[in-house]
C-alpha cells in the first residue's frame, strides 16, 4: 500500500492551506467591494433579494446539521460503523456552517450590523431565532466533539450526542421555516418546508461527508472496507429517494391550490428554471445517483459511489437554485384576486444574473470551510480508524 512520504505531505498540507486561505481572502474582497460600492454592482434588485450567495450559504448550512447524522449514527443510536467517523463529522459540521454564515453576514452589506440583532432579540422573526439557533450549535458541537476525543470524557459522548442530534434538527428546521413562513410568495409558504429541509440535510450531508472521507483515503493511501462502503451507499441511496420523495410530494400539494397552479406551471414547464429543475435537479440529482448507487455494476465501487456522491451535492446547487432564485422570480400576488397597478413590474417575471463578486463572495465560503477542515485535519488527527472485527462482531454491516 502507497504511503505519502512524510514532506511530500507537509508540503501538500501548506499548499492546500495557502489556496483555501487564497480563496477566502478573495471573497473577503468581494464582499468588502459590494459593501463599498452598493447594490447596484450585483445581480440582484429590488424583486430577487436573495442571489447566488445565498444559494450557496444555505447550502452550507443545511449540508454542516446534515453531515452531524454520521456522528448521530455513532453516538447516540450505538452503530459501531461510524463511531470512528463522528469526529470528522463533527469537525465539517463546523467548518460548513462557519463557510455559510460568513457568505450571509458577508452578503447583508453591513455585517457590523450583526450586533443589533444579537443585542435586540425579536420572537417574532425567524432570523431572530438565528441569533440562539446558530452559536448553540457551535457550543453543543464543540463539547460533542470534546467527549469523543478526550478519554476522561467518553462516558457523556452519548448525552452530547443526543443533545447535538436534537438541536441540528431544531436548526435545520428553522432554516426551512425562513421560506415556510413567507406565504406572500407561492414558491414557499408550506409547513412541508421544514421536514423537508432535514431530510435534504440528511441526503447533502453524507453526500459532503463521502466525497471528503474519500479524500483523506486518497491522501494517506488507504482504501475504503467494501462492508462500510456498503453501508455508506445504501444511507446515501435512501436519503436522496426521499428527497426526490419530499420534492413530488411538495409540487403535488402546490399544483392542487388553484392560487399556486399558474407558479408550478412557471417553475415546471415554462420558464428558465425547468431545465435546471428537470435535468439539474431531478435526473443529475437524484435519478443518476440513485442508478449509480443501485445498479450492480457500479454500486460496490467506490468510484462510482463518490460520483453519485458529487451529483448529488451539484443537484442540491440547480434544487436551491431553482427554490430560491426561481420563487422570488415569479411575480408576487399581493391582493389575489384583484388588478394591481404601479411602477413595480407588475406581473412581470423577473430575471438574474450573478455578477463576479457575488460569484467570489459564494466560493469564498466554500474557501473557508476548505481551510477549517483542512487545518482540523491536519491538527487534530481525523483520519477515520476502523476495527473490521469490533464492526463485525457488533452487526453492523448487513448484506
Amino acid at each position: 500500500m502507497f504511503t505519502p512520504h512524510p514532506r511530500h505531505e507537509e508540503a501538500l498540507f501548506y499548499l492546500l492551506a495557502a489556496i483555501g486561505g487564497v480563496v477566502s481572502a478573495i471573497g473577503l474582497a468581494a464582499a468588502l467591494y459590494m459593501e463599498h460600492s452598493g447594490h447596484v454592482v450585483t445581480g440582484m434588485n429590488n424583486q430577487i433579494v436573495w442571489g447566488l450567495p445565498h444559494v450557496f450559504a444555505i447550502f452550507l448550512i443545511i449540508a454542516a446539521s446534515g453531515v452531524l447524522n454520521v456522528a448521530s449514527m455513532g453516538s447516540v443510536f450505538g452503530r459501531v460503523l461510524y463511531k470512528s467517523r463522528a469526529p470528522l463529522s463533527g469537525l465539517l459540521g463546523i467548518a460548513m456552517l462557519s463557510g455559510g454564515l460568513a457568505i450571509i453576514m458577508l452578503d447583508l452589506g453591513r455585517a457590523d450590523r450583526l450586533m443589533v440583532a444579537a443585542t435586540h432579540f425579536n420572537p417574532t422573526s425567524v432570523f431572530g431565532w438565528n441569533v440562539i439557533l446558530y452559536p448553540v450549535f457551535y457550543g453543543l458541537v464543540g463539547v460533542y466533539l470534546w467527549t469523543m476525543m478526550e478519554r476522561r470524557m467518553n462516558p457523556y459522548a452519548k448525552a452530547a450526542g443526543l443533545a447535538t442530534f436534537v438541536w441540528r434538527v431544531v436548526l435545520t428546521s428553522g432554516t426551512g421555516s425562513i421560506f415556510a413562513f413567507l406565504v406572500a410568495r407561492q414558491a414557499y409558504g408550506t409547513a412541508l418546508l421544514a421536514p423537508m429541509f432535514i431530510i435534504m440535510s440528511f441526503a447533502w450531508g453524507l453526500a459532503v461527508f463521502i466525497i471528503v472521507q474519500a479524500t483523506m483515503y486518497a491522501w494517506n493511501g488507504m482504501t475504503l472496507p467494501p462492508l462500510i462502503l456498503q453501508r455508506l451507499k445504501n444511507l446515501l441511496a435512501t436519503f436522496v429517494a426521499a428527497t426526490l420523495y419530499c420534492t413530488a410530494i411538495l409540487h403535488l400539494v402546490n399544483a392542487y391550490f388553484a392560487k399556486n397552479i399558474a407558479f408550478e406551471t412557471f417553475i415546471l414547464f415554462n420558464s428558465e428554471f425547468t431545465g435546471a429543475f428537470w435535468i439539474g435537479q431531478v435526473l443529475i440529482g437524484s435519478l443518476l445517483p440513485l442508478a449509480l448507487l443501485f445498479h450492480p455494476a457500479t454500486r460496490a465501487r467506490a468510484t462510482w459511489v463518490n460520483v453519485a456522491a458529487l451529483l448529488v451535492i451539484v443537484g442540491a446547487y440547480f434544487q436551491l437554485h431553482v427554490f430560491i432564485i426561481g420563487g422570488q422570480a415569479f411575480p408576487l400576488d399581493i391582493f389575489p384576486g384583484y388588478d394591481v397597478k404601479s411602477s413595480f413590474m407588475d406581473g412581470a417575471v423577473d430575471h438574474y444574473t450573478a455578477s463576479l463578486p457575488e460569484i467570489l463572495l459564494a466560493v469564498g465560503g466554500l474557501g473557508i470551510a476548505f481551510t477549517m477542515t483542512i487545518i482540523g485535519v491536519r491538527v487534530l488527527h481525523f483520519l477515520p480508524q476502523d476495527d473490521l472485527a469490533e464492526i463485525e462482531a457488533a452487526g453492523s454491516i448487513t448484506d
